[in-house]
């Protein structure tokens, strides 16, 4: 099943997948013009997501959000629950930084999160889900505002959790861990053509060795790792979803000399970018 509402006013857009064999996501490709952010909850037993080529182990009732530009598949996808939605659609709330579009659980940590559901989180995810049911049939002039409240319950339902689940208490109150969310923010936006942590420093009213101290206080990656690692993975992107030449790439990527940045992208990946391509060709051709 899959419910859909659309906000005409602003082109917002909510949906929600249940039991779908075919739900999956190919930014790439298929759905370039669907820039869908994706909370998907697996209810069935443990199985493999694959996010941009990566497989990932997906316990039972475990949440994992999901960015715009991520491709995804599951095992079994007619086990999972999956709500997305447009920046339209729920994205006007980013004043409300915990649990807007650049909040904790699609900004807060510098790797995939996974959520795990207790079974009281469990009782709410299942009540929460019949209710979005039938808002979806309820087709009346409040439907959209009903919707838009239920998805952000639902996002502070999985960010207390999340919260809880991979950040400490103190750290969780403390301002200096709100920086990495806005450092892992401003990198998403800028990567392409800012490579240097002084930059995203300054944007930050910081020095580059605090902000790198800061990094380490909270044993995350450094700033520069942070950013390299961003780039790398849009040039894997790039490489595997589009046939791009390795010089478009580094271009695309804001680097003039494409020497220099098929070194970083060996360094980082043990192959220069178009070994990685043919390994990848190669590999789908032994499947």
């Amino acid at each position: 099943m899959k419910f859909k509402v659309n906000d005409h006013k602003n082109g917002g857009m909510l949906s929600m997948w249940i039991d779908e064999p075919a739900f999956d996501r190919q930014f790439y490709t298929r759905d370039r013009e669907h820039r869908y952010l994706t909370i998907a909850l697996n209810k069935g037993y443990g199985q493999t997501i694959t996010i941009d080529e990566v497989p990932y182990y997906l316990p039972a009732n475990t949440i994992v959000p999901l960015m715009v530009n991520q491709s995804f598949y599951f095992e079994r996808p007619a086990d999972i629950v999956a709500w997305q939605f447009n920046r339209e659609f729920y994205c006007i709330v980013d004043h409300d930084e915990e649990v807007s579009c650049v909040g904790f659980i699609f900004y807060g940590l510098d790797k995939q999160l996974f959520i795990e559901l207790d079974e009281a989180a469990q009782t709410k995810l299942n009540l929460l889900t019949e209710i979005f049911i039938e808002e979806f049939n309820t087709a009346d002039n409040i439907q959209v505002d009903m919707l838009r409240m239920l998805l952000k319950r639902l996002i502070i339902i999985i960010t207390r959790l999340a919260k809880a689940q991979h950040i400490s208490a103190v750290a969780a109150q403390d301002d200096r861990f709100h920086v990495i969310r806005k450092f892992n923010l401003l990198v998403e936006n800028n990567y392409r053509t800012q490579h240097t942590v002084g930059y995203y420093a300054g944007e930050l009213n910081k020095s580059p060795k605090t902000l790198s101290n800061l990094f380490a206080l909270y044993n995350h990656k450094s700033p520069l790792a942070i950013i390299q690692d961003r780039i790398i993975l849009e040039a894997k992107r790039l490489l595997i979803y589009t046939e791009k030449s390795a010089k478009e790439i580094t271009f695309e990527l804001g680097f003039e000399d494409a020497a220099y940045f098929s070194n970083l992208f060996k360094k980082h990946t043990g192959f220069s970018p178009t070994e990685f391509r043919q390994n990848k060709v190669l590999a789908e051709a032994g499947k």
